[in-house]
């Protein structure tokens, strides 16, 4: 019996594929990584009996990255990220040990079927996958093949048996594009966004943006914005005129028409006209026409379509509405929501869809009607060779889905029964008049089927006043002829739906990625989203892109971008050479940061117009160790101190407040030291800024607080504070938080584990001694008389936090409420429990983690 490890690209999609093709009878358990399933059953394979075992990953399971020393802001000079710097695959979650929990499934194994997502980036993760488990995986035998790629666009019955039924190959010049595209937004973005981020951050100290990222999506996608607000600030409105005319069909009636000659710009030429047509006491019919016209059914929903209307009409962010899209997809809702096709293949089945959606309460007299009277087929649209466009699987309420997955699942399900409606019609009749010498035009529209405007009223023929019955030659008495003066107006901010527009015509990103650029634009604060969903660049945004466009405009346009995506697409059909698409594109990259490094000044005198420099902002705060004068807390991100006196620069922990911490010094460098709190609910350790910058000893890193310092004998480091081995993560140590009371805690100087004790003590100081059963440090507690929680009155003990049955009660384990997920506290693992020992600095012993007492505190988890 051969044994088939199936890998899908998510957890809830593994379980959906392994239930319809098990029929449900499968038995699942835990992957070691915790996060993953593993489904197993018995069935036949290519005509063999065989033993299943469906999976997946979370997404990526590689990223790609610089190797160690490349990845030092301050050691590397940028340039040499284009071609000197090595990368290499990394685990894209360490945390999941993605690679070690595919080895250990497909260990033993026959055969594999790659249940991806179908598009460039599920080829990529293909290989991630295959490069984990094939050498693990049972050699094939003589020409006997063992990769299997199944192709699908939704979760139903039908797709994923007929895929398993029809597998075939995956795509390695697709994947190879992904490659490409990796490479050069890591090289080019990088080695751009290094340079002008240390430059801009070095002088300027209210840009407010953590990053001045580059892009070579993103900064386009920044240039559309900025060319509107360009376009918007250089408008000179223009004042016009026109002649409007009111005639009187019946006595208490009257008709607004319109001047064919639109408008006129000069006061004195509309005057004239006016002068004229009050000669005239009536209107003259001289033509009648009515045509029958149409307003076609829409084209079938591809990505951008959804996106667009996500934010035009739902109110919904691109990226957010993704999300949700991939959601419903996942559940089994709708097609696959990455797509470029508005056009359905002859075989299928649109009436099964249809079917779906025959029983619920808003759509299903307008769905049995075409059943009963048949569907139309849907117009001819785009075919991409990818997936059908994006179409409802199986029927849902309101109550299934909730909110917004509700909303868009709505629109998905109007739109699909629109395409496969008739067209609106209408008669259309237009009656032209003239006034003298003048001619004006009066147009109805009366409705004869409305077709597709039944399930998608917003796009219905509004109603208007019926015109009268009237011939050539007839005469309508005039009830009022007057001149209008206007005003031409400016253009509007680009809303999120012109935006993707223009990212689709001009060919930057991808249907995937245009969310995330769009994202990314607004994250680093380049553009604000205002009301209707419209992108306002910032000044920041607007001095990036002016500076672009006054060095390298290249930069900033989307032809090169655009060109580069054409090359890719290239790759992916196996036309262009991988590695001369790489070299070429980076060597003219290399070039342009040259010229625009050369040529920085020219976006530096826009920054210096609209920014302030480093010494003109922030508060002073502490004293700085070397000239002893006070240095400025800039608050605006990344937040930082400076000293004007010595011109020097501190980076300090974002997310949090800053404050000075009692006056006190640094033993090392007599820096004032900073206090840093994530707030009352999480953690805070003081730091001394110079140190926080140029760790002291080899021992310590680049951002490491007191609360890290190896220094043997001051009051605030690791070594006189440091408590005891993580109860959560690897290399963690517990550490006292001398600034808690009364509310005493220590927390952990790697991970966001937080362990509140001793609420109400007057003292808490951990002793030089240590536990005889786990060498922990013992902790020394005073309690006032009144408040003692100790038996007999007593009010000083000292004893383990982890041991002493004293203590047992008065220990809380939760995690920090850290502001901001990126915040660099909280990447610990979580490990496996009773540990072995690890020495802790300063000679004590981290302790072993007594099993009874995890126990007790996992009760505790928030």
């Amino acid at each position: 019996m051969k044994t088939v490890l199936m890998v899908a690209e998510k957890p809830s999609l593994a379980q959906s594929i392994a239930k319809i093709l098990s029929r449900g009878n499968m038995s699942s358990r835990k992957g070691l990584n915790g996060a993953c399933s593993v489904h197993e059953y018995t069935g036949s394979f290519i005509g063999q009996s065989a033993h299943f075992k469906m999976t997946s990953v979370c997404g990526h399971v590689m990223t790609l990255d610089f190797i160690g020393k490349y990845n030092s802001w301050d050691k590397v000079d940028p340039a040499e990220l284009f071609s000197k710097a090595p990368t290499e695959k990394k685990e894209a979650n360490p945390k999941l040990t993605m690679v070690k929990f595919l080895q250990v499934e497909g260990r033993g194994c026959d055969c594999i079927v790659l249940w991806l997502d179908c598009d460039k980036e599920g080829e990529n993760i293909c290989f991630e996958v295959l490069d984990a488990v094939l050498p693990v995986m049972n050699k094939p035998r003589g020409t006997e093949r063992s990769i299997y790629r199944a192709r699908f666009s939704s979760i139903t019955d039908t797709d994923i048996c007929n895929a398993m039924n029809h597998l075939g190959e995956p795509n390695r010049n697709e994947a190879l594009s992904v490659d490409a595209r990796q490479e050069l937004d890591l090289r080019i973005g990088c080695a751009f966004t290094r340079f002008q981020t240390k430059y801009f951050q070095g002088k300027y100290g209210n840009l407010d943006s953590s990053l001045i990222s580059f892009g070579p999506c993103q900064t386009p996608t920044l240039g559309f914005c900025v060319e509107r607000h360009d376009k918007i600030q250089s408008f000179k409105p223009e004042t016009y005129w026109v002649l409007q005319a009111k005639v009187n069909p019946e006595k208490e009636s009257s008709l607004t028409l319109d001047w064919d000659r639109v408008r006129v710009f000069d006061r004195e030429v509309a005057q004239m006209f006016l002068n004229i047509t009050k000669m005239s006491k009536e209107a003259r019919v001289e033509s009648v026409s009515k045509k029958e016209k149409v307003k076609q059914r829409p084209l079938a929903l591809n990505t951008v379509e959804m996106l667009r209307v996500a934010s035009a009409a739902l109110g919904m962010g691109p990226q957010h509405a993704m999300q949700i899209a991939e959601r419903l997809y996942t559940q089994g809702y709708i097609s696959y929501p990455r797509t470029e096709t508005t056009h359905y293949p002859e075989n299928f089945d649109l009436k099964g869809c249809l079917r779906q959606q025959a029983n619920n309460p808003y759509w299903a007299e307008t769905v049995n009607a075409l059943l009963s009277e048949g569907i139309n087929h849907p117009r001819k649209g785009h075919d991409a060779g990818d997936h059908p466009p994006i179409t409802p699987m199986r029927a849902a309420t309101e109550a299934e889905l909730g909110g917004d997955g509700w909303r868009l699942y709505e629109y998905i399900t109007r739109h699909f029964i629109a395409t496969v409606s008739a067209d609106c019609k209408y008669l259309q009749t237009t009656i032209a008049f003239s006034i003298g010498p003048e001619r004006f035009t009066c147009v109805g529209k009366v409705v004869t089927s409305p077709g597709f405007t039944e399930i998608m009223p917003w796009h219905s023929i509004p109603l208007e006043e019926s015109l009268p019955c009237c011939e050539k030659g007839d005469l309508f008495p005039i009830g009022e002829i007057k001149l209008l003066e206007k005003q031409t107006s400016p253009p509007d901010y680009l809303t999120e739906a012109e935006l993707i527009t223009l990212m689709e015509k001009h060919g930057i990103g991808t249907d995937a990625s245009i969310p995330v650029h769009i994202n990314n634009i607004c994250q680093r604060n380049y553009v604000t989203v205002e009301s209707g969903r419209r992108l306002k660049p910032t000044n920041l945004g607007i001095v990036l892109v002016h500076g672009y466009y006054k060095i390298d405009a290249e930069l900033v346009l989307p032809t090169i971008r655009s060109a580069v995506e054409k090359q890719l697409n290239l790759i992916a059909l196996g036309k262009a050479n991988y590695h001369q698409v790489l070299e070429h594109t980076l060597d003219i990259f290399k070039r342009k940061f040259h010229y625009f490094v050369d040529s920085i000044a020219g976006m530096d005198e826009l920054m210096e117009v609209s920014f302030s420099p480093l010494a003109a902002t922030g508060k002073p705060l502490s004293r700085c160790g070397k000239c002893h004068r006070f240095m400025k807390y800039i608050q605006a991100k990344p937040s930082r101190l400076h000293c004007s006196h010595c011109d020097d620069t501190y980076s300090l922990p974002q997310n949090g407040t800053i404050k000075l911490y009692k006056e006190l010094r640094c033993p090392l460098d007599d820096f004032e030291l900073v206090l840093w709190s994530s707030g009352s609910r999480g953690k805070s350790y003081p730091l001394c800024p110079y140190c926080y910058n140029h760790p002291p000893f080899r021992d310590m890193k680049k951002g490491m607080g007191c609360n890290e310092c190896t220094h043997p004998t001051c009051q605030h480091s690791l070594s006189m504070l440091g408590i005891g081995q993580c109860v959560e993560c690897e290399n963690g140590v517990l550490v006292l938080d001398s600034t808690s009371g009364p509310k005493w805690k220590m927390a952990c100087n790697k991970c966001n584990v937080v362990v509140h004790f001793f609420e109400n003590a007057h003292k808490v100081r951990v002793s030089p001694e240590t536990c005889d059963l786990c060498e922990a440090g013992l902790v020394d507690v005073d309690f006032n008389k009144a408040k003692s929680p100790l038996p007999g009155d007593e009010t000083q003990h000292s004893g383990c936090v982890f041991c002493d049955p004293v203590f047992q009660d008065l220990v809380e384990l939760k995690h920090a409420a850290m502001r901001h997920p990126m915040h660099r506290g909280g990447q610990g693992k979580r490990q496996g429990r009773g540990r072995g020992k690890s020495r802790r600095p300063g000679g004590r012993v981290n302790p072993k983690k007594p099993k009874d007492k995890m126990a007790a505190l996992a009760a505790y988890f928030v």
